[in-house]
């Protein structure tokens, strides 16, 4: 047995891909804790040696956290892909050594005093913009992770910080167990009128799940709970008003009452915060969380402020037509529309304008054909070849393509994994693009050229059929263009600071831009239309589809983004004005910014904050905005190429390699607002969006 011991673990191997067809759940504890060792007296031989400069500070610093992001992004990508009980446990066993390690790599105060002599030598003029960014943004992590404190106030500081990771696994589970206790019987067949197959199916497994074992779609019984696809559909579907309005009470007041209420854990969350930021020498919590991002606090609340006195108007419209159409209908509740009849008139009104059905679209967006339209774009406008290389790196399943991206003279410039469809047992769902590895000088493989960068996009489509490929919904095709995005910012970095190239160091808001700047395309006649092939007779997809595609995204425009406004303006209010232990409550302070921002003033018993993980649970404390922000960053780009006329295809070809210079190359070398207006010429403009959107008004657009 002698020769197990000695078997290679291919985590600690070096490799130019990562050999993903052998990693196993058994090489993981053994693989990091190895690696974490490793990187611990790597760590301790750089503070013991470390100068300032850029070959005794940067460039062991980036070695050590390469080797960690590759390494663990590596088992979390299979966590996502090939997911299994023993590579799930062995993944949280080493979770916290990993964790440790990194908190103790981010208070390192040698590593710290070295960074801040270098901002403070005679050299610093010398450094290229990167540079000069990498020592900003080093300097700045540090010291928000409580770096520059005091003994006694370092030790307060990691004290609240063990605290909000409790608070937040606290808040998350109270909704997760909220949501699973509430479940709605339902036996007779006229009370679940109107719910489409698929989400009776659904109702049915649930009930069959929890005891009811002969229940069938067709004759129940059926179960409704508050997970998003049950709630959703009823409130979309159930012709029965009763039923909508008892699932919408339970939703927007989960987890706000008896041992599952949240409202003491936000109150304590947000006091925490507050004094984090206090430590820190800020004002409020928003000011530490604008620290690292393009925005300020005024900035953000004027951007906000101005998408919402714009979709106001039309807002309050989309209100009138539901309540006319409900009528014409001869609804009843035509008179006092509320909240749980809103979604279920707008889809009827939805399926009477547009009449489109997604499922007989599919025919028309077949992968091969999706996949064929975006290489052609991205060879237009970026001047790129992507070639299929499968079996030149190991996959982790036999779906998986993987292709080589080249310059216009033929030379590799990048490599990605595609992964297109669901395996429900083993992936995660959702769509996500991620770095295997990024460009660096540093890294090379030949001491030569740069570490070319390497990106996954994964999604998640029905699988092909016997000979008929996988076909796709609109929605999906988006979603490939948009995750396309993220891994064309990766992989056509110019950057060869690694600690700043492709996706790495752009701020949180500015980082959707070309992103959702690729999902524009797909509304764009010609590139729709050369997608749009029927899979078995070539025909295109007809004009009029088109043009209901077209008009359909501004449907209900006002509504949707006052929805998107109210839950930003209220993130931002709580981390900015909020006294906890005052007179004043969260729900007031919820129920003011509603005021402004919801056409039907929420419910007197709306508790929606106690479910608002986002904020309370997730990386968007003080950051919600960021959502509209970058929709701001990305419409103004595209609009670069509406102003020179998308049917132009010189001018495209040019603002596209002028994109492809600063948006893609430049990476977080340099700050997403000088890129920006290096791109368009000046500073970004909400217009764009607000045309987009349909919600410029009559007089802006005569």
């Amino acid at each position: 047995m002698a020769t197990m011991v000695d078997e290679p673990n291919p985590l600690l191997q070096d490799f130019e891909f990562p050999p993903f067809d052998v990693v196993e759940d058994k090489h993981v504890r053994p693989g990091i804790r190895t690696l974490l060792k490793n990187l611990e007296s790597d760590l301790e031989e750089l503070e013991r040696t470390v100068e300032p400069s850029w070959p005794k500070l940067v460039e062991p610093l980036e070695k050590i956290t390469d080797q960690l992001t590759i390494v663990w992004s590596m088992i979390n990508h299979l966590k996502a892909v090939k997911d299994s009980p023993e590579l799930r446990a062995a993944i949280e066993e080493v979770q916290p050594e990993k964790v440790k390690f990194l908190l103790r790599l981010g208070q390192s105060k040698p590593i710290y005093d070295a960074f801040k002599a270098i901002q403070d030598s005679p050299q610093w003029s010398s450094l290229s913009d990167a540079q000069r960014r990498i020592v900003e943004s080093q300097i700045k992590e540090a010291v928000l992770n409580g770096v520059a404190l005091d003994d006694d106030k370092r030790e307060q500081f990691n004290k609240i910080e063990q605290e909000l990771e409790r608070l937040s696994q606290k808040f998350d589970e109270n909704v997760l167990d909220a949501t699973k206790k509430f479940e709605k019987l339902i036996t007779d067949k006229k009370d679940i009128e109107g719910l489409p197959a698929t989400s009776l199916g659904l109702a049915a497994q649930t009930a069959a799940s929890r005891g009811h074992a002969d229940a069938t779609a067709e004759n129940g019984p059926w179960i409704i709970t508050l997970d998003a696809p049950s709630f959703m559909s009823v409130m979309q579907h159930a012709t029965n008003r009763g039923l909508r309005e008892e699932i919408y009470r339970a939703y927007v007041t989960r987890a706000s009452s008896g041992d599952l209420n949240n409202t003491a854990i936000i109150d304590e969350i947000l006091k925490l915060r507050m004094e984090k930021a206090k430590l820190l020498n800020y004002n409020n919590y928003a000011e530490v969380s604008m620290a690292t991002k393009m925005a300020t606090v005024e900035k953000a609340e004027e951007l906000l402020e101005k998408l919402r006195i714009a979709s106001w108007d039309a807002a309050v419209q989309d209100m009138e037509d539901l309540k006319i159409f409900s009528k014409n209908q001869g609804a009843v509740e035509a008179h006092d529309l509320t909240h749980w009849d809103t979604s279920f008139w707008a889809e009827r009104l939805r399926e009477s304008k547009y009449d489109i059905n997604e499922e007989e679209l599919r025919p028309f967006f077949s992968l091969p054909m999706v996949m064929d339209s975006l290489f052609n774009l991205a060879k237009t406008l970026f001047g790129i070849d992507i070639e299929p290389a499968d079996g030149l790196a190991p996959v982790w399943n036999n779906d998986v393509k993987f292709y080589r991206v080249k310059d216009s003279l033929g030379s590799p410039i990048a490599y990605f994994y595609f992964d297109p469809y669901s395996r429900p047992s083993e992936k995660r769902g959702g769509a996500w693009m991620d770095e295997v590895v990024s460009r660096s000088r540093v890294l090379s493989r030949n001491g030569t050229a740069p570490r070319l960068p390497i990106a996954h996009m994964v999604c998640n489509q029905t699988p092909p059929v016997g000979d008929k490929p996988s076909l796709m919904t609109f929605r999906e095709v988006e979603t490939v263009f948009h995750e396309f995005g993220h891994a064309l910012q990766h992989m056509l970095t110019m950057q060869d600071e690694g600690l700043v190239a492709g996706i790495r160091g752009i701020e949180w808001d500015a980082v959707e831009l070309p992103s959702q700047f690729m999902e524009n395309w797909c509304y764009h006649r010609e590139t729709l239309m050369g997608i749009a092939k029927h899979y078995e007779t070539g025909e295109s997809l007809p004009e009029e589809v088109y043009l209901k595609l077209l008009a359909a995204r501004t449907f209900r425009a006002g509504s949707l983004s006052l929805r998107q406004l109210r839950f930003a303006s209220l993130d931002l209010e709580l981390h900015t004005k909020y006294k906890p232990g005052t007179s004043e409550s969260i729900y007031d302070v919820d129920e003011r910014v509603s005021r402004k921002t919801q056409v039907i003033p929420p419910l007197p018993e709306d508790r929606f904050l106690c479910g608002f993980s986002h904020i309370f649970a997730g990386g968007y404390a003080a950051g919600y905005y960021s959502y509209k922000w970058a929709e701001v960053l990305s419409a103004d780009a595209f609009s670069a190429f509406e102003d020179a006329g998308l049917d132009n295809g010189k001018a495209v070809q040019e603002i596209g390699h002028k994109f492809r210079e600063t948006i893609l190359a430049l990476g977080g070398g340099k700050a997403p607002l000088e890129v920006f207006v290096e791109f368009r010429g000046r500073e970004p403009s909400p217009e764009a969006l607000l045309r987009h959107n349909g919600l410029l008004s009559a007089t802006a657009s005569a």
